[in-house]
């Protein structure tokens, strides 16, 4: 009988799987024949609508569908910067667009780069002599710089302007790790290379607390100075210097704290603002029994109605995005094959002109790296121009692969430099004595069973291991001196693992000039003797998987309590030590787990979506290593 019970759940199982199966081909196919049967129906006249409910990033992951699936939290959406960046650019030209509406509730944040050339894009709206009107129950720092580039701003009555600025706490595991008694062998060339520094400090050494905070500075006087150029009436110094005091002038009302310092035009719910949009665009309203309501484009269906110019000479992109792995992965992800495999197929089919490299990655892998950078090389090989462009971060191995580029554009708050290398092995002789075990063996040379991590690793090893990570810091500051035209010496003093700001980093010679991906692609056109105009940017990458996308949209979690999290700013902030804990875990969890030399920045913010992504936790990755 017990046979046959088995049997009949197997029966069951086997059965319940093809249901679902058939569903989720189902609605493939279904989700499919949308996607091609056209575009959705939008308003003939009407208002853009760009709702930002997650983050802003250079290039969306591939979904993971059993998350979603298995109902493990809520998926964050991610934007492609260069979409929305071009149905706001659209508003200003198209006569249908009577004005944009920035929808910052659910917003999850973004790079600061990425941020300010949205900003640019809201600016070119304007100068149009169309309004862009702002909305959100509560600012931070990546909504408000946003914000503060619309020509209206509103603020939700019971809602607070929290701005903060960088910095903050790093986690540091050497205590932890005594306690349990993993020792972590390691190797590094670079005085600031502090990756390495939680697995052997309490705290950050000097000379890291020094670059950290030069770091932090620059990006903050970036901000400031965006804000206050695109908001000149907005009192941001005494607001920042001293919030708790304005706070207190207002009984603790925030909102009209926010609006007596200009930082906000009108406090309203939403019904009062979609009144407002109807009235300053002309529009009307969109349906007279529905209070608030306007006619809205949502700026999906509008980048669906308007395809990317595709006409006239092309001119090569291929986008660095994430972490930098070896092997393949999908988009989000900078895996050296399958990058080097995207640049090497389309030099063969000899389209391209020239090109672009966009870089949003704070680096990884060495061998994927310099993978990647022999894929860039083969178009120089080939007489074609190659321009990199910077996002947010190009930092570690995100400049590795940007030293062919006989041009780097950057944005003053590029975080980049990093030129350093490092390599950590965790050992566990100390863990075994605690829990009574012992390891014992043979060998027949040197390395044989190296690295040992259950009675550590061999001299000869340590004195291999470390000679390769010098031999690749050689080779890193010989690439960019190279590539900069400076002697390899100087590249060393400015290199030793410093993370710089743009606009310093263009001062000492790792960027030639500030400009965006636009930028780039014009002056890669011109290396190519071809007309501006006349060129358009041929995408080369691989594209979300849409089936991936339809059943984490079907499956998606947003929940009430995580539509509450995502709009109150006290409760986002409340939330930043869970995603740093997270943030911090998963980057020890890769970089012990990852490659033995990495030319990895883990000093560079992390875009919100990323931080997201950051999973595991330091009792799950001590026990992985210990085989437990």
């Amino acid at each position: 009988m017990r046979i046959l019970r088995g049997f009949w759940k197997l029966l069951v199982a086997i059965k319940d799987g093809l249901v679902l199966l058939l569903m989720l081909l189902f609605f493939g196919g279904l989700f499919a024949a949308l996607s091609v049967g056209g575009n959705p129906r939008t308003p003939g006249n009407g208002v853009l609508v760009v709702a930002l409910d997650g983050s802003l990033v250079e290039q969306p992951s591939d979904a993971d569908p059993f998350a979603a699936l298995a109902g493990s939290g809520q998926v964050t959406r991610e934007y492609r910067l260069r979409d929305v960046a071009r149905a706001v650019d659209g508003a200003a030209r198209d006569g249908n667009v009577k004005g944009v509406v920035l929808d910052l509730d659910r917003f999850t944040g973004g790079g600061q780069a990425g941020l300010a050339t949205l900003g640019e894009a809201m600016d070119r709206v304007r100068r149009a002599g169309k309004p862009v009107l702002a909305y959100a129950t509560g600012y931070t720092d990546d909504s408000y710089l946003l914000a503060a580039h619309a020509s209206e701003i509103w603020l939700n009555p019971i809602g607070p302007v929290l701005l903060t600025g960088p910095g903050g706490s790093r986690l540091y595991y050497k205590g932890l790790l005594d306690k349990i008694g993993v020792t972590p062998k390691v190797y590094r060339v670079g005085e600031f290379k502090s990756a390495v520094e939680p697995f052997t400090r309490t705290d950050q050494s000097p000379a890291a607390r020094a670059a950290n905070q030069l770091l932090a500075d620059a990006l903050w006087a970036d901000w400031t100075q965006n804000v206050s150029q695109a908001r000149p009436k907005a009192q941001l110094a005494p607001y920042l210097a001293h919030p708790e005091q304005i706070a207190a002038a207002t009984g603790g009302d925030m909102a009209q704290a926010a609006l007596r310092a200009g930082l906000v035009d009108k406090l309203g719910d939403r019904i009062a603002f979609g009144r407002r949009v109807a009235q300053v665009t002309g529009t009307g309203m969109a349906d007279s029994k529905i209070a608030g309501s306007y006619p809205a484009i949502p700026f999906e269906n509008w980048v669906s109605g308007h395809p990317e110019k595709s006409s006239g000479t092309p001119i090569g992109v291929v986008t660095i995005a994430g972490e930098i792995v070896d092997g393949k992965a999908g988009p989000g992800t900078a895996a050296g094959t399958t990058i080097a495999d995207l640049i090497l197929k389309e030099l063969a089919k000899g389209r391209i002109k020239a090109l672009v490299v966009r870089v949003d990655s704070p680096g990884g892998s060495v061998t994927a790296s310099e993978q990647i950078r022999q894929a860039i090389l083969e178009a120089r090989r080939r007489k074609l121009p190659v321009v990199v462009s910077m996002g947010n971060v190009a930092a570690s191995g995100g400049y590795w692969v940007s030293t062919p580029a006989s041009r780097i554009f950057a944005e003053p708050s590029t975080i980049t430099g990093s030129i350093g290398v490092f390599g950590i092995i965790p050992t566990f002789q100390g863990a075994l004595t605690k829990l009574g075990l012992s390891a014992d063996g043979v060998a027949t040379t040197p390395l044989s069973g190296q690295p040992d991590v259950l009675r550590g690793t061999s001299p000869q090893f340590d004195q291999l291991i470390q000679l390769g990570i010098e031999d690749a810091y050689r080779r890193f500051t010989g690439l960019v001196a190279t590539s900069r035209r400076l002697p390899q010496t100087r590249v060393d003093q400015i290199g030793q693992g410093r993370v710089w700001a743009g606009g310093i980093a263009r001062q000492i010679g790792l960027v030639d000039q500030f400009g965006g991906l636009d930028d780039a692609i014009a002056y890669a056109a011109r290396l190519a003797k071809v007309t501006p105009d006349n060129a358009y940017p041929l995408f080369i990458e691989r594209e979300p998987n849409p089936f991936k996308q339809m059943v984490t949209e079907l499956f998606r979690n947003d929940g009430e309590m995580g539509e509450q999290a995502a709009t109150d700013p006290w409760t986002k902030l409340a939330g930043n030590p869970e995603r740093l804990m997270g943030q911090a875990l998963g980057d020890a969890r890769r970089i012990a787990a990852g490659p033995a030399i990495q030319v990895r920045c883990l000093e560079c913010p992390v875009e919100a979506a990323a931080a997201a992504r950051s999973d595991g936790a330091l009792a799950r990755l001590i026990l992985m290593k210990l085989g437990m």
